[in-house]
């Protein structure tokens, strides 16, 4: 089609002479169509009688004739002031065809993701086009050595069949992956990082067991990220890169280059100059807050943040941010950011497309710009990556065009979208018992972009299903909506005699109250059933009944650390508070409090300290429910057996009125040269103390303290965690436990 486009093109330069001029069109004739309508031409075309005629004109006919596919050939003549139109047919496709797979249902999956149907007119260029759609899909379906090639038969109507014929090829599994390179993190460290999985016989219902080359750029991305939001500024993926044996299969290989770690110099922000500069006080006195801090473009990412919420509440609304990253001596990086004016533009219309799924207002809640609203270029950069921070979309294109008015312009958002339901089944096994859990997760259910997620957890005494449901930013109110359903039964009847039910729902919302503090307030309604047996202690039997609970909870979470996964500084704060609001046989005010400290002390070795106390009691004159009375957390304390330290009833340790816990942990730099494992060194202390229904029963309170290893291994079995812990102080009832490990994965 391009060569012929080229002699067309010179067949024009040739009339060209005769109108060198431009000249009154006055008559059109059209002549070779059979389906296409001459008056139909005539639109494609775009003129009309009467219309000047100049060879930028003619130019612009042929590319609009031959933009609707239609056409395998135009000849363009112009003869007393009438324009000659000759073209020359595309065949239509009667038939598509799809051989060489045998299930059916990926087959009829694979030809409605085909965007040429029968009907269409062949077009030699689109159909390489549909080839290398086809290839893409199946490489990631698996299929990463397949084939695909294309035969057209041609019939006398100037119609023909296309048939795509596939050679499948075995499947593609990764079944190994590593990082070489001066890459500084451990291999595990790094696997946690990127979206790609090796493929294990458990791991039967993940896809990304497969290769796919997209989802190895994005790997590629997210550890360009992790590395830049850890101080490596100049960090680079070297090559990815696929060695394949028919005996082993597929390795999968990241070379790195990690380079040294920098740290922020000074910080400058240039304002325009009809800016009054006192209205970004409030960053401007905190600038240099982060000079000689570590390199993190999440810190540049709340700054601009920040400056953005100045000039929306100030009414600057043409501006757009320049950041002037500039490296200076000792590994340092200056920092400038230069706030101008941008182009008075306004938005005429916003578009979207490519959502067969995802209902538009999904897309659109996310946008902090409106029609008719000025363009703002931090506040359009803002909105799309809100929509893509939505993850239900695999990529999101943007374009500004112009339009007809110069100061209106067009925002068009084209979105691909990709699969976002998950299956997970787990396994756990350790000191404390065995575990098994099966959950269903979909990121954009009904394509409302709702997160919903459902899962059911069993093990040895207890039976726990929930499903929740997330409506983010519900109603553009940047508020998410919460509501969850949740089913949790402990069976104790042979050992101590007692059995609880408890079902129940929860309403609530979560959202940013504050810069870096959330506040998340719940209303929760259960059903609760106490059953006992003659074995059962006396407080239990006083229990024992029907409980239908109403209860206001809360939580302030308050979040500076660097970053959420593997933070390195910074802390994260938590109160939350459970409310009873049927006062009656429900009477029990729940408070926690947790403190957790980040420090990077060596390179990639982090020490790590965190406070943790709770308080279970009444305003009444009834006692802590059995359900309700707590325990230590057994991540808080190693070196005890789970639930075996504290209060004793009946020989059944019922937990206490309060707890509290102190944890020290910091990973050490020993066999580094173990690619898979990384080992911490801890100390525990914990305490759970109070009997409010028996004064005559000892509460226990006595601080249990321990020391002691830990190690995580990235096994061929999945992630392994044990710990060897020594008890320092305890009390007499008291059971304790040197060694405890879980093993656990995910399908």
């Amino acid at each position: 089609m391009k060569f012929k486009l080229l002699l067309s093109l010179i067949t024009i330069f040739l009339l060209n002479f005769n109108i060198a001029n431009s000249e009154i069109l006055e008559k059109i004739e059209v002549s070779g169509n059979e389906r296409v309508n001459s008056e139909t031409i005539k639109l494609f075309a775009n003129i009309k009688p009467g219309d000047d005629l100049s060879d930028d004109n003619l130019n612009k006919i042929l590319k609009n004739l031959y933009d609707t596919g239609f056409f395998k050939d135009i000849n363009i003549q112009f003869l007393n002031n009438t324009l000659i139109l000759n073209v020359v047919e595309n065949p239509i496709i009667t038939n598509i065809n799809i051989s060489g797979i045998n299930n059916k249902n990926f087959e009829s999956s694979l030809k409605d993701q085909i965007q040429i149907k029968e009907g269409n007119s062949f077009n030699k260029f689109l159909i390489n086009i549909e080839e290398n759609r086809i290839s893409n899909i199946l490489k990631k379906s698996g299929f990463y050595l397949s084939t695909v090639e294309t035969f057209v038969k041609e019939k006398e109507d100037n119609s023909i069949d296309l048939t795509f014929e596939i050679n499948l090829g075995n499947k593609s599994y990764i079944n190994k992956i590593s990082f070489i390179g001066d890459k500084k993190f451990k291999s595990n460290t790094l696997r946690n990082v990127i979206v790609s999985e090796e493929s294990k016989f458990w791991k039967f219902l993940s896809n990304k067991k497969f290769l796919d080359k997209e989802r190895i750029n994005l790997d590629k991305r997210l550890l360009i990220n992790f590395y830049k939001n850890n101080g490596y500024y100049e960090a680079n993926i070297n090559s990815e890169t696929i060695e394949y044996d028919k005996q082993n299969g597929f390795h999968l290989i990241f070379d790195i280059t990690s380079g040294e770690k920098f740290y922020f110099d000074d910080f400058k922000i240039n304002y325009p100059d009809n800016y009054d500069v006192n209205y970004f006080d409030k960053i401007n006195n905190n600038l240099n807050d982060y000079s000689d801090k570590l390199y993190s473009f999440k810190i540049i990412e709340k700054m601009i943040k920040t400056i953005e919420n100045i000039a929306s509440t100030e009414n600057y609304e043409f501006i757009n941010v320049d950041i002037d990253e500039r490296v200076t001596s000792d590994n340092k990086i200056a920092i400038t950011l230069n706030i101008n004016e941008s182009d008075k533009f306004y938005v005429n219309r916003i578009n979207i497309s490519g959502n067969n799924v995802t209902i538009e207002d999904v897309i659109r809640n996310e946008l902090s710009i409106d029609e008719g609203d000025p363009l703002n270029n931090i506040l359009f950069e803002k909105s799309i990556s809100k929509i893509r921070a939505l993850n239900i979309f695999k990529n999101v294109n943007t374009e500004i065009a112009d339009t007809n008015d110069p100061v209106l312009k067009d925002i068009n958002i084209n979105i691909e979208e990709k699969p976002t339901g998950e299956i997970t089944l787990g396994a756990g096994i350790g000191t404390s018992g065995a575990s098994t859990i099966f959950g269903v997760k979909e990121n954009n259910f009904l394509g409302r972009g709702i997160k919903l997620n459902t899962d059911v957890t069993l093990s040895k005494e207890t039976i726990k299903g929930q499903f929740n449901v997330i409506n983010t930013n519900y109603k553009n109110s940047d508020r998410d909506l919460i509501f969850g359903l949740q089913s949790l039964e402990t069976d104790r009847l042979k050992n101590f005699g007692y059995k609880t039910n408890k079902t129940g729902l929860l309403v609530g919302t979560n959202f940013e109250y504050l810069n870096d503090l959330y506040f998340a307030p719940q209303l929760s309604l259960s059903d609760e059933k106490i059953e006992t047996s003659s074995d059962a202690s006396n407080l239990l039997k006083k229990q024992e009944g029907s409980y239908l609970d109403l209860n206001a909870l809360y939580s302030f979470t308050f979040d500076k650390r660097d970053q959420a996964f593997q933070p390195k500084s910074g802390f994260v704060s938590q109160f939350s508070q459970r409310l009873p609001v049927n006062y009656g046989d429900n009477q029990t005010i729940i408070n926690t409090y947790e403190f957790t400290n980040f420090y990077e002390y060596l390179d990639n070795k982090v020490f790590k300290w965190s406070i943790y106390t709770g308080a279970a009691n009444t305003l009444g004159d009834k006692d802590v429910r059995i359900s309700d009375r707590l325990n230590i957390p057994s991540s808080k304390l190693r070196g005890f057996e789970s639930g075996k330290v504290g209060p004793i009833d009946n020989g059944d340790y019922v937990g206490g009125n309060y707890v509290t816990t102190l944890n020290l942990s910091n990973e050490i730099p020993i066999f580094d040269n173990l690619d898979n494992m990384s080992f911490s060194t801890f100390y525990d202390a914990a305490n759970v103390w109070g009997v409010d229904y028996n004064s005559s029963l000892s509460d226990n309170s006595k601080i249990r303290s321990s020391v002691g290893i830990s190690a995580n291994w990235y096994t061929p079995v999945g992630p392994l965690n044990f710990s060897f812990a020594q008890p320092i102080t305890k009390a007499s009832s008291d059971k304790t436990e040197g060694f405890r490990f879980n093993l656990g994965t995910s399908f």
